[in-house]
């Protein structure tokens, strides 16, 4: 009796054991397995707040290229294109930056997920080796072993005991089974999470030496700008030169024809047409294009400042070229870096120039009417390409903005 109550009594014993240790495993399993989950998601905020970050900088380092392209279709100042592509720089430094943080991150977490996955599959293995030595052993007792266990009791409490061991046990086989089966998806997971971060982790490696190549382009872009600047710097200095002197020149043709004017002997041929301050926004343009400067104070492409007392209006080579109103050619000749120049008169004191011309098909003294052509377009040597460079002079040979008094475009 001693023996099979000391028996019952250490099955009694073995129960309160097991579910004790079975209730501390499983709060282990819970408190191990929230501190990664913590961790994964503190880093995939960190790395998600990354990303917005460097959305936004790619879209700054974008509306900073556009802005670049406008700036090449335009005469510009060149330190204005020298600092956009200073700014692409720092962003792409910044962009750079953000991907260094991106990768210090994914490889934190890849060591992360490694080591998890290490663990899972040691305790993967563990587990399948006792769920090894626990088949084996039912495969040795039997099937019919739980009968003959609960058969064998000598006493109703010692068939309790019997029946509660068994119980236990059968519900300690289902949590090894469960277990093996939750660390097998969990292995399977944690692969794919280490495939998912390997692979970001060698496009973002790509990305970075992309953004480093850029950087790389972007320094020998401004240096062969800085370049060009220092080669410029004595042509621009010549060219402006030469544009005062053709000024000067120009203005004492002006001056010579206007007294001409003054002087002329009574009763001569009048001049055709006659433009008035009425005329104003009235005007036909005397070639259809785009403006590729305004009249005024402006910047070259190589640097230099100057202003245009006209404006030069974009067209391709030889198109025609029309006066804007009828009057008298007073002048056809090459005036330096103004090209081939014809001027009309229109009476009041009102002159038209046309410049930049490839040919004139009009001569001195010949009367025009509004709208005849008068030469084609040329320039396509100059800075601006094939262009019309064309003016008109008021009172005391004034520059006047022809923008004025040409018609609206819609």
């Amino acid at each position: 009796m001693s023996r099979r109550g000391g028996g019952a009594a250490g099955l009694r014993g073995r129960n309160r054991v097991l579910p004790a240790l079975l209730t501390l495993a499983l709060g282990t399993a819970v408190v191990l397995a929230a501190a990664p989950l913590q961790a994964q998601d503190r880093t995939t905020v960190e790395m998600e707040r990354s990303r917005q970050r460097l959305d936004s900088i790619r879209a700054e380092r974008t509306r900073l290229e556009a802005q670049q392209e406008r700036l090449q279709g335009q005469v510009r100042d060149v330190n204005a294109d020298l600092r956009n592509i200073e700014r692409q720089r720092e962003t792409t430094n910044r962009i750079v930056n953000e991907i260094e943080s991106q990768l210090a991150g994914l490889n934190n977490e890849l060591g992360r997920v490694s080591g998890e996955l290490a663990l899972a599959e040691d305790n993967l293995d563990e587990k399948r080796a006792v769920l090894e030595r626990r088949l084996i052993d039912i495969y040795k007792r039997g099937r019919m072993y739980t009968f003959q266990a609960l058969l064998a009791a000598e006493s109703f409490g010692d068939l309790l005991a019997r029946y509660k061991y068994l119980y236990i046990t059968s519900r300690q086989d289902q949590a090894l089974m469960h277990d093996v089966e939750a660390l097998n998806a969990r292995v399977r997971r944690q692969r794919n999470d280490l495939l998912g971060i390997r692979t970001t982790l060698g496009s973002t490696r790509e990305d970075r030496a992309r953004e480093l190549q850029r950087y790389a382009d972007l320094a020998t872009a401004r240096a062969r700008r800085l370049t060009q600047l220092q080669r410029s710097g004595v042509a621009t200095g010549e060219r402006l030169s030469a544009l005062e002197q053709d000024e000067a020149r120009l203005n004492e043709l002006l001056a010579a024809l206007e007294r001409a004017r003054r002087t002329a002997t009574p009763g001569g041929a009048p001049i055709p047409g006659g433009l008035t301050t009425e005329d104003i926004g009235k005007l036909d343009w005397p070639v259809n294009g785009r403006v590729v400067y305004n009249f005024g104070r402006t910047t070259l492409p190589t640097g230099g400042v100057v202003r245009w007392n006209g404006i030069g209006i974009g067209a391709a080579e030889g198109t025609p070229v029309k006066a804007v109103e009828s009057g008298r050619v007073e002048l056809v000749q090459r005036l330096g870096t103004y090209g081939l120049t014809v001027v009309v008169q229109h009476g009041n004191g009102y002159r038209s120039l046309y410049m930049q011309l490839q040919n004139a098909s009009v001569a001195v003294g010949q009367d025009v009417t509004r709208g005849q052509v008068i030469g084609t377009v040329g320039g396509a040597n100059s800075e601006q390409g094939p262009h019309l460079h064309f003016e008109i002079r008021g009172e005391n040979s004034i520059a006047l903005d022809p923008s004025d008094w040409l018609r609206r475009r819609r």
